[in-house]
């Protein structure tokens, strides 16, 4: 911390030319002082950002209904862009010069959104609030986001979320689930376990996708019996 002085009286009273090199000097010693902290190393921050891509299963039934999701919700220190880690029981850290590109909550919305949309297995499908005539509608709690060693030597990249499909026009909950994926890691490093994470985010997607069109149905299908 540099401090400003303190004319005193004597300095007060010296000339102005010995006034201004004085002021000179100091914001010399104050710039330099600035050039020390900016040049001080920075760690550099790696950013990871799984992208998969989740093909349709020919299991999966037709929908003709619409669908909105909305953001998953999720705890603050779960739902970060720093890269979770679990080394033992409740301790909870992060990686060190790694982070997410983008928040875990996008990346599960933007991956189910992409292969509803792509799988052409319903009617259509958008995001809360884009402005379509949705009959359901997906709520999303994303629980667990994280690399856990649960007493293993490798960790396990563990995605944990609990789905509820709501029925528009009455507001009722037609179906919900808790999916639980845990993918291990091939060794310790970052990006192994990256890789991992995009295995466990591929599979969950999958699943919620596939769970998704077949609860949907399965309601349609019970209220046309009616």
């Amino acid at each position: 911390m540099i401090r400003i002085p303190t004319l005193t009286p004597s300095a007060a009273r010296r000339p102005a030319p010995l006034r201004a090199l004085a002021a000179a000097l100091f914001a010399v010693a104050l710039l330099g002082g600035c050039s020390i902290l900016d040049e001080k190393p920075k760690n550099p921050t790696t950013q990871y950002a799984p992208d998969p891509r989740v093909p349709d299963d020919p299991a999966w039934p037709q929908a003709d209904w619409q669908l909105s999701l909305t953001a998953p919700t999720a705890a603050r220190m779960i739902d970060s862009l720093r890269i979770a880690v679990r080394p033992n029981g409740d301790e909870f850290q992060v990686y060190k010069g790694a982070a997410w590109a983008k928040l875990p909550s996008a990346m599960i919305e933007d991956a189910l959104l992409r292969t509803l949309e792509d799988s052409g297995k319903i009617a259509a499908v958008a995001r809360q609030g884009s402005g379509i005539g949705a009959d359901y509608k997906l709520v999303l709690d994303l629980r667990r986001f994280e690399s856990d060693y649960a007493g293993q030597a490798l960790p396990s990249a563990v995605i944990e979320l609990n789905a509820k499909l709501l029925h528009n026009a009455d507001q009722k909950v037609v179906a919900q689930r808790t999916f639980l994926q845990s993918t291990p890691s091939a060794s310790t490093q970052v990006g192994d376990v990256v890789a991992a994470f995009e295995r466990s985010l591929t599979a969950t997607t999958g699943e919620l996708a596939g769970w998704t069109l077949s609860s949907g149905e399965a309601h349609e299908k019970a209220a046309h019996k009616r």
